[in-house]
C-alpha cells in the first residue's frame, strides 16, 4: 500500500484534477473516498474549507488541487505539467484560473448543483430554468475553448500542461451527465479524445454516480 493517501470525491472536479495529475506523474497513492457534505467527513479535520481533495504525502497535508499540482511539479527533475516556455506557463496559469473561478461560478455552480448536488442532498429534481441558464453559460465557454484548440495542440500551447489536466477534470465531470455536445465543438472534441486516451484518464472512466448511468459515450475513447 502506498504511503501517499488521497482523500477525494470522484465527481468533484478538484478531486479529478488531483487524480489525473498524480496519474500523469506516475505517483502511486491509496484512495479514501469521502462525502464532503456529511458531518463525519474526515476531510473536515484536514482542510479548513472542508473540501477535497486532500493529499497526505511525505509528512505533508496538501489541501485542494492547487497545492497538489504545485507539489507534483516541485517533485520533478524536469517540468512535467508546467511548460518550460514562459509564455506557455503564463497561459497555463491563466486557463487554470479560468476553470477554477469563472467556469466554476458560471457553469459548475449551476449544472453540477442541479444534476449532482441536488440528488445527493435530496433537494428535489433539477429546475428547468437553472438548467437552461447553466447550459447557455457552458456553450459560451465551449465556443471559446473550441476556437482556442483549433489553432493549438493543447490548451496552453504545444504540450500538455496543468491547464489540460484541470480542463479535463471539469469537462469529464459534465460529460458523465451528458452535458457536453461534443459534435458541436470539433477542435475541443479532438483534444478530449487525445487526453481521454492517456493512461491517467482510465480510472475516471470507471467512476459511477449512484442511481445514474453515464452518458452512453462516456467510457468510449473513440466517440
Amino acid at each position: 500500500m502506498s504511503a501517499n493517501v488521497l482523500f477525494h470525491f470522484p465527481f468533484d472536479p478538484g478531486s479529478r484534477t488531483a487524480r489525473l495529475a498524480l496519474g500523469e506523474a506516475r505517483i502511486e497513492w491509496t484512495e479514501v473516498l469521502v462525502r464532503p457534505w456529511e458531518d463525519d467527513c474526515p476531510v473536515s479535520d484536514l482542510n479548513p474549507s472542508g473540501m477535497p481533495p486532500v493529499l497526505q504525502v511525505e509528512g505533508l497535508t496538501l489541501c485542494e488541487a492547487g497545492a497538489i499540482l504545485g507539489w507534483i511539479e516541485d517533485a520533478q527533475k524536469t517540468p512535467l505539467l508546467m511548460p518550460s516556455d514562459a509564455a506557455e506557463r503564463a497561459e497555463a496559469r491563466r486557463l487554470t484560473a479560468w476553470f477554477d473561478r469563472r467556469f466554476t461560478d458560471e457553469v459548475n455552480a449551476v449544472l453540477l448543483h442541479e444534476r449532482m448536488e441536488k440528488p445527493l442532498l435530496r433537494l428535489g429534481p433539477p429546475e428547468a430554468r437553472m438548467l437552461r441558464e447553466g447550459r447557455e453559460a457552458l456553450k459560451h465557454h465551449l465556443a471559446i475553448f473550441d476556437a482556442l484548440l483549433s489553432r493549438r495542440d493543447w490548451f496552453a500551447g504545444r504540450r500538455l500542461s496543468q491547464a489540460d489536466i484541470v480542463a479535463a477534470a471539469h469537462l469529464s465531470t459534465l460529460d458523465y451527465f451528458g452535458e457536453v455536445a461534443w459534435a458541436n465543438w470539433p477542435g475541443l472534441k479532438t483534444w478530449y479524445m487525445k487526453i481521454k486516451s492517456r493512461p491517467c484518464f482510465r480510472p475516471l472512466l470507471a467512476d459511477r454516480f449512484q442511481g445514474l448511468a453515464p452518458a452512453p459515450h462516456y467510457a468510449d475513447l473513440d466517440f
